[in-house]
């Protein structure tokens, strides 16, 4: 088998075999195929798309590059919950609390944030001590002990994306669905749990812009993840405004505790619902929705949720006063009140603009060795469709640097457009693909 004649047959719309797919990852991946066949390869496909099976085996060969974390001696069926990524996202910190509760293991490996959105490890670091350098082991033990544990990604964990993805990153053949979705679902099929709950954002502030593209990604990944023999859904939600109303690490986990005490923002508390319905169901602790609906609400009203995220944070070396203490999460030196230049509503808030403003502040990374600062971010007080009067709070800025809370305030207000007219509040939840 050649490189060249797989580039050929696909070049000229030809359908790759489960057999010829493997023998170019596996190859890619030990380096005997250079990197120029590669780039070609990936462009190929990029003009003449992959179907269906052509999508899952080169998930799957993707997936066995590296490690295949094992975790059948994990009791329950193991349930992960991944987002595409978004601003204010911090569903993570509230979810997999509710979710283990329950009663539902939650066995979920995460990354660090890059460029606008936040990643879930860097916002659980805002717990002193707390760290997801475990080993397997720990990990395992933490799940069954615990109903939690959150690590981070291995190096060892789907070898062969790394690699692709930076490929692709430099040669303008990142933005191919079937490329897109494999990328996701190697890492989740890699990282071993038996139901995957997805949240594909869409929006200003998502990597999908639009509904359509969304939807399409949704519909790839959960053919795969059911095709690996995975339970897998996908929910599909608004990220057209930031998620809640904190936006920045140690803000968004305050967010998150507030909404286990019960004080959650109402879209915010609507996707922590619709996703843990839909893994409390995957998981067998709910016959429908409507049932694991009143299970997790019955979790933050009796404290168990709450108790169950400092159990976690101190499994896994965080110091769990944090958790009934908020006020002691990292804070910033500086806050600022942004007031709304006239009356009216808010018409629309260019999402990643926000996202924008927290990295502006330092709490986001320019670049993999970037540094993050913890305590910074905003708060927003109006979001679309709220009335505003001139001289309300429309946010607060928290910083530590006053030329950088310069530059983040002139950002914010120009990501707000405010109109005379009202406008209509759009659904968060924009539907779910089960198949």
């Amino acid at each position: 088998m050649r490189m060249y004649d797989l580039i050929m047959k696909k070049r000229n719309g030809g359908v790759l075999g489960d057999g010829e797919i493997r023998f170019m990852v596996q190859g890619y991946t030990r380096g005997d195929i250079p990197d120029y066949q590669m780039s070609a390869m990936m462009m190929a496909i990029y003009f003449q798309g992959m179907n269906a099976d052509e999508t899952l085996a080169l998930t799957m060969a993707m997936a066995e590059s590296g490690d295949m974390l094992d975790l059948s001696d994990i009791r329950g069926v193991k349930v992960d919950k991944h987002s595409t990524g978004g601003v204010g996202d911090k569903t993570s910190l509230a979810l997999t609390p509710m979710v283990a509760a329950a009663g539902v293991t939650v066995a979920k490996m995460s990354g660090r944030g890059l460029g606008h959105t936040g990643g879930t490890i860097d916002k659980l670091e805002s717990f002193s001590g707390f760290s997801t350098a475990i080993s397997e082991q720990q990990f395992k033990e933490n799940v069954n002990r615990v109903g939690i544990a959150i690590m981070g990604q291995t190096a060892d964990l789907a070898p062969a994306d790394k690699k692709l993805y930076a490929l692709r990153d430099v040669t303008a053949t990142v933005d191919n669905m079937s490329l897109i979705a494999s990328s996701i679902m190697s890492k989740k099929l890699a990282a071993g749990a038996d139901a995957i709950v997805l949240d594909v954002k869409t929006g200003s502030g998502a990597f999908m812009k639009t509904e359509a593209d969304s939807f399409a990604l949704a519909r790839e990944m959960v053919r795969i993840g059911n095709g690996a023999g995975r339970k897998t859904i996908a929910v599909v939600s608004d990220m057209d405004q930031p998620l809640g109303y904190a936006v920045g690490n140690a803000l968004e986990v305050r967010e998150a505790i507030e909404t286990l005490k019960g004080n959650g923002p109402e879209d915010f508390v609507e996707l922590c619902m619709t996703l843990g319905s839909y893994m409390l169901v995957a998981g067998g602790k709910a016959a429908d929705q409507e049932a694991a609906e009143r299970i997790l609400r019955e979790v933050i009203a009796n404290g168990s949720a709450l108790e169950k995220l400092a159990e976690f944070v101190a499994a896994q070396g965080g110091d769990r006063e944090l958790v009934y203490h908020p006020d002691r999460l990292p804070q910033a030196s500086i806050a600022q009140e942004i007031e709304s230049p006239m009356d009216g509503y808010i018409q629309r808030i260019v999402c990643d603009e926000i996202g924008i403003c927290s990295l502006l502040l330092g709490g986001g990374r320019e670049t993999k060795e970037s540094e993050i600062d913890l305590s910074v971010g905003l708060v927003l007080h109006r979001k679309v469709g709220d009335a505003v009067k001139k001289g309300e709070t429309l946010a607060t800025i928290y910083a530590n640097d006053q030329a950088k809370l310069d530059a983040a305030r002139e950002r914010f207000l120009r990501a707000y457009t405010i109109d005379r007219n009202p406008v209509e509040k759009k659904p968060l939840i924009k539907g779910i693909v089960m198949e």
